[in-house]
């Protein structure tokens, strides 16, 4: 894998979405965010988190939705149980992904980060396709840019304890071990 000159990985199916912007100019990407999501929480598939990153979510699929329907988020990636890789944001854009966030001191981690989101939940443990994948679009990242650390998303979350994502199920050392090896 390799991400291109306008930030976007061919190897991804790209769909743009309109949740970000421009990064704060000469910020460097030093920053991977590892998120998880579901929708609605706990069901996998359907196409509800590009409708969700798209804006186009419909408030009358599920009762869940119409809480969710007014946010404006998005992320670069989305990496899918079955190892489906999506792409929403270039990576030289600025994803709407962390939220109040702060790391090593910095806070706005959106301005210094890329998103990536791992279909799944807290509860349950994610697939062997979604770690190999992972890694391989890391080690893309990690060659393109100055990325120096990967965190969760509950490692940035302000407050603290505010996001839990990717969840105790996410395993840290196999997917260090995982970047490492390839």
């Amino acid at each position: 894998m390799k991400i291109d000159p306008d930030g976007l990985l061919p190897q991804a199916r790209y769909i743009a979405s309109p949740n970000c912007d421009e990064r704060p100019p000469g910020e460097a990407i030093t920053l991977l965010v590892l998120h998880s999501i579901s929708l609605p929480p706990g069901q996998y598939g359907g196409d509800a988190i590009e409708r969700l990153f798209t804006n186009r979510l419909d408030p009358a699929a599920h009762p869940y939705f119409r809480d969710i329907v007014a946010q404006k988020l998005s992320s670069h990636f989305l990496v899918r149980r079955d190892g489906e890789l999506l792409q929403f944001v270039p990576v030289q854009r600025r994803a709407w992904h962390a939220g109040a966030s702060c790391w090593r001191g910095r806070s706005r981690c959106n301005d210094f980060s890329v998103g990536v989101e791992l279909e799944g939940a807290d509860d349950q443990p994610f697939a062997d396709s979604q770690y190999a994948v992972l890694a391989d679009l890391t080690r893309a990242l990690q060659r393109a840019y100055p990325i120096q650390d990967c965190v969760g998303h509950s490692d940035i979350a302000t407050p603290p304890g505010r996001k839990t994502d990717p969840g105790p199920h996410f395993d840290w050392a196999r997917f260090r071990s995982l970047i490492k090896s390839g």
